[in-house]
């Protein structure tokens, strides 16, 4: 493990990982490039291994450097790189030189200076040496080094016997024992303790189970040492009783002292809920009961206010008495505003004491403190409680060696060193779930209170993000105030200026809480936490972070894990694209906000919001490209991209519309923050980018909020391209609403505004829009004009996707006036345009295949047209274009009325009802019905034509669609207009969706995306 100060820092990949530990096994040595390459490869290297060493050591050096390293700390030194080991500490150096000074203490009779020395040396350990390296030479190394650690930890235990600390050792040896049963050395040290304290029979059952391990797995006797030691233990020898010397009085006379202490605080008034997490630590009892050689432990974890000291406490208190030998509590006050962390040596010290050793029979050294509180739990069944711990380091001594005892820890942070066991005794606390919440506000403030106002308190609980110290302090407060309503209580935290300072009275204070874990926060990580505040997204991923710091984004997915860790944040899931999301609890964003306002510069948050902006736009940006297949459809200012890595876009646009999917409403927030903030080109850019997920997912409130917002931005900025294209996008939207003046007078704003500015696209594209718009109502002469007048404007621009739109409504055109011919023509070249298009951009395609199959059913080519339907019904499904998936089976039920097949029409109206009705489109599942209801009918169902023809009446009546309304009546009265089997297709639809409509007779196409 690397370490800079107290933060870790990660290693990548696994040729990182072996060259480092090459280098520091051999600290101030050159190692050779041919060394390198032989170990990381295994003797078999590809022909770049050299250049890949010298990747691998450029990599390493970043890494370092980054983390404040010297540029010098792998040197470059022929024929290979070597460590420069004297500006930094290597822990096996530090190893090997406490060692030989405490073997030359020993050998002088510096005994207490000598066990020191070695246990400083041994304390260096935290496992396995070289875990997880591979390589030979290392391997070899490690085991080298596991070896010599053994004969250290040998040394050091007959020092701690010479010394006269028989029954400290005990706990540890037995482990050490365990794992190494073929140690003879360290064997007969164990049964020489457990002789010395007094445990004779313990010492010849030792050397029994020595014998037949020995015996099994060798075939051999023990050896004369170990022999000898049997006997003289059998004989009582007088040679094994210790000198006379520096004998500890508290060693030899505590354990004959027996108390059970009992200092749990009281348990937590109105505890509420938590019963999944209290049955998870049930677990604790069932296994501290079993015959363990290590105790259970649990640990509880969660952000500040979320009740883990009250959970502790709930649970130690209904467990008390399964550990009858004592219950012990200790606040380490790892997070304590006034105090500094209780140390270690003062908290065992109060145990010993609780434990029965008189005060001043307590070791001074804290390593004997650790030895006697182990020894002395080592035959109890006991309680541990360690509330508020920070680090693993305040743990660690406080645990018991062996033995039936359970300890409980509770910490803000993860503390990812603490090995739970059983591993389901790892509690994560999240808030409370809304029910729960509520109770515990109407414990506190009274039951009739709350009931009586329940809106009420449900909207309290959730402005206090269920976290049960906020809910306490909230129903403190109407506790204390019973002229107060619970309403009048909500409307004071309603304000988010004031939330904080609602929730912080008294001695309960929120907002201590989190000052308290913040303080603890790195430099860079408080950073990113200050500016994730002040963003106005819901839920965000990496390279939202990576932008605000300006940092790449692993850096940045490793602050957001140590904010996870802390509980700053909490991880959503893992998005569309692969993604972790991280998201805030409201009180922790509002916390955040505070801490920027006060320690950003409005210079610093603006550069750090414009990062993000631009990244945004940068990536949506090369989302539309690759889903409408290339610059197509779209105006965009003049805002240079951000610099993305590469890899890192392509991992996030494998598919476009998944991407915009998972930041859908990120990027809506991004909008109206940047237009708040006068970025006016970034919000009407991005907006226009984000176009093709609004139009083809039906968004169409987004797309309309983010418009106007933008709008409203470019007006202020005096941007009038930003202007044009956002009215253009306003109309769009309002045509997708089918609010037919409105889309025109926007649309004919922006074509004036366009004019002025001589941008002949963003003509051509309104003209394509206003062409629809006079279609619907009623003038094909005027919108043939408009799209006669847009079409050579996409050809010249290259727009193939504008101008398969354009042909496609020349199409529609064509049918309006019964030219079916002339229809198919349109038609089928603007497939030819869209099949020459990226296969990306296959809803282009699904739409002119759409208008191609409305022209093949008129003309009467109906098998020819149930191939083209087919083919929309497979594009929109992969594609995930919902509203193109209902007009698709919409179309095949036509189509197979035509053809004969009518259950087969059946099956395509009642798939497409189901889609419809998920899309919350009246007119689309109305007309779906209607051509249901009549199929129906022919088929001789009359009641469940009948139930269909009166829904789609409903939802026809609910959207105010006069002309459905009277074609649904002339079908209840048994005169229909049009024939079942052989439909033309509907009458135009106010409202469907407008980019690939039910109806033959709507043109498609009507949005900036296309």
């Amino acid at each position: 493990m690397v370490t800079s100060g107290e933060r870790k820092v990660v290693i990548g990949g696994a040729r990182q990982r072996t060259t480092l530990a090459l280098l520091l096994l051999n600290p101030g040595r050159i190692v050779p490039v041919d060394t390198l390459v032989h170990e990381v490869w295994n003797g078999n290297p590809p022909a770049t291994a050299r250049t890949q060493i010298a990747i691998v050591i450029a990599a390493l050096r970043k890494t370092f450097k980054a983390q404040g390293a010297a540029d010098d700390t792998i040197v470059t030194a022929h024929p290979g790189y070597l460590l420069d080991a004297e500006s930094h500490y290597i822990d096996s150096v530090e190893f090997t030189a406490l060692v030989a000074q405490a073997e030359t203490d020993a050998q002088e009779q510096r005994l207490e200076d000598a066990a020191g020395r070695y246990r400083r040396a041994l304390d260096l350990w935290r496992g396995p040496a070289l875990a997880g390296v591979s390589g030979l030479l290392v391997e070899e190394e490690a085991g080298r080094l596991a070896e010599y650690r053994l004969n250290a930890y040998d040394d050091a235990t007959a020092v701690q016997l010479a010394l006269g600390r028989h029954y400290a050792l005990l706990p540890e040896l037995g482990g050490v024992v365990q794992e190494n049963p073929l140690r003879e050395r360290t064997r007969y040290h164990q049964m020489l303790a457990q002789y010395r304290a007094g445990r004779r029979a313990e010492a010849t059952k030792s050397y029994r189970e020595a014998r037949e391990q020995f015996i099994e797995e060798l075939g051999l006797e023990p050896g004369p040492t170990l022999q000898e030691l049997h006997d003289l233990i059998l004989r009582d020898d007088p040679s094994l009783t210790p000198a006379e010397g520096p004998v500890s009085v508290a060693t030899e006379a505590a354990p004959e002292v027996v108390v059970v202490p009992s200092e749990l605080p009281l348990d937590v008034p109105g505890f509420t809920g938590r019963e999944s997490e209290l049955a998870a630590l049930e677990a604790l009892v069932i296994e501290s009961g079993a015959a363990l050689q290590t105790p259970t432990v649990g640990l509880i974890t969660g952000v500040a206010g979320v009740g883990k000291s009250g959970l502790a406490l709930r649970w130690a208190h209904r467990v008390a008495d399964d550990f009858p030998d004592g219950r012990l509590f200790a606040d380490v006050r790892g997070y304590d505003e006034q105090h500094e962390p209780a140390p270690v040596a003062d908290v065992l010290g109060r145990f010993l004491r609780s434990l029965g050793v008189p005060g001043p029979q307590i070791p001074e050294a804290l390593e004997e403190r650790i030895a006697l509180y182990r020894s002395l739990l080592t035959e109890r069944r006991a309680l541990i409680v360690l509330d508020n711990v920070r680090t693993h380091a305040q743990v660690v001594p406080l645990l018991p060696g062996s033995g039936a005892s359970c300890v409980v820890v509770t910490s803000r942070d993860q503390l990812e060193q603490l090995v739970t066991w059983p591993k389901e005794a790892r509690v994560h606390l999240g808030v409370l779930p809304p029910d729960t919440a509520v109770e515990l506000v109407a414990k506190i403030a009274g039951e009739e209170r709350i009931a009586a106002a329940r809106t009420d308190a449900t909207r309290l609980v959730e402005l206090c993000d269920r976290l049960p110290l906020a809910l306490r302090i909230a129903a403190a407060r109407l506790a204390s105030k019973p002229h107060w309503s619970v309403r009048h209580l909500v409307a004071r935290l309603s304000d988010e200026r004031r939330r904080l300072d609602e929730l912080s009275q008294g001695e309960s204070r929120v907002r201590a809480g989190f000052e308290l874990s913040y303080r603890y926060l790195s430099a860079d990580a408080a950073r990113l936490y200050r500016r994730l505040g002040l963003a106005d997204v819901p839920d965000f991923t990496s390279w939202v972070a990576a932008a605000l710091l300006d940092v790449d984004v692993i850096d940045a997915e490793l602050l957001l894990e140590d904010l996870v860790d802390t509980q700053f944040l909490e991880v959503v899931g893992v998005d569309a694209t692969g993604r972790l999301r991280y998201r805030f609890q409201n009180l922790l964003r509002l916390y955040a906000g505070e801490r920027a306002r006060d320690e950003e510069s409005d210079e610093a948050w603006h550069d750090a919001c414009r990062r993000v902006f631009r990244t945004a736009l940068t990536i949506a940006r090369e989302a539309h490209r690759r889903e409408s297949g290339g610059e197509f459809s779209i105006v965009h200012s003049g805002t240079e991209p951000a610099t993305i890595d590469t890899d890192l876009l392509e991992e996030l646009l494998a598919d476009p519309l998944a991407w915009f999917e998972a930041e859908r409403l990120c990027l809506v927030g991004m909008v109206e923050q940047a237009a708040r903030m006068g970025m006016a080109d970034l919000a009407w850019d991005l907006t226009g980018s984000a176009s093709v997920l609004f139009e083809t997912r039906s968004y169409v409130e987004n797309w309309e909020s983010c418009a106007v917002h933008a709008l409203d931005a470019a007006r202020a900025a005096d941007d009038r391209l930003g202007q044009a294209v956002m009215l253009h996008h306003t109309g769009a939207a309002a045509l997708m609403r089918q609010s037919m003046d409105e889309a025109k007078a926007r649309s004919e704003e922006a074509l004036e505004l366009y004019g002025d500015l001589d941008e002949r696209l963003g003509r051509a594209l309104v003209l394509r829009n206003l062409a629809v718009v006079h279609r619907l109502q009623g003038d094909p002469d005027a919108a043939a004009d408009r799209l006669r007048g847009a079409l050579p404007i996409f050809r010249e621009a290259g727009d193939l996707s504008s101008e398969s739109s354009v042909l496609q409504n020349m199409a529609q055109l064509e049918l309006d006036r019964g030219n079916y011919e002339a229809s198919l023509g349109h038609a089928r070249d603007a497939v030819r345009v869209a099949e020459s298009m990226d296969p990306g951009a296959s809803r282009s395609l699904a739409q002119c295949l759409y208008r191609l199959g409305s022209a093949q059913l008129l003309s009467g080519r109906a098998e020819e047209a149930e191939k083209s339907y087919l083919r929309v019904e497979e594009l929109s499904r992969a594609k995930g274009d919902t509203h193109g998936l209902a007009h698709a089976l919409y179309g095949l039920g036509q189509v197979r009325v035509a053809l004969g097949a009518l259950e087969s029409a059946e099956t395509a109206y009642v798939q497409g009802r189901k889609v419809a009705r998920g899309l919350g489109s009246p007119v689309v599942e109305g007309s779906i019905r209607l051509k249901l209801g009549v199929l129906l009918r022919e088929l001789g169902r009359d009641e469940e034509a009948r139930a269909e023809l009166l829904g789609a009446k409903e939802l026809f009546t609910r959207r105010g669609a006069t002309h459905w309304q009277e074609e649904v009546a002339r079908e209840l009265s048994g005169s229909p207009e049009i024939s079942p089997t052989v439909s033309p297709g509907l009458s135009p639809d106010p409202s469907p969706h407008p980019s690939l409509e039910l109806s033959p007779e709507l043109s498609p196409g009507v949005g900036v995306g296309e």
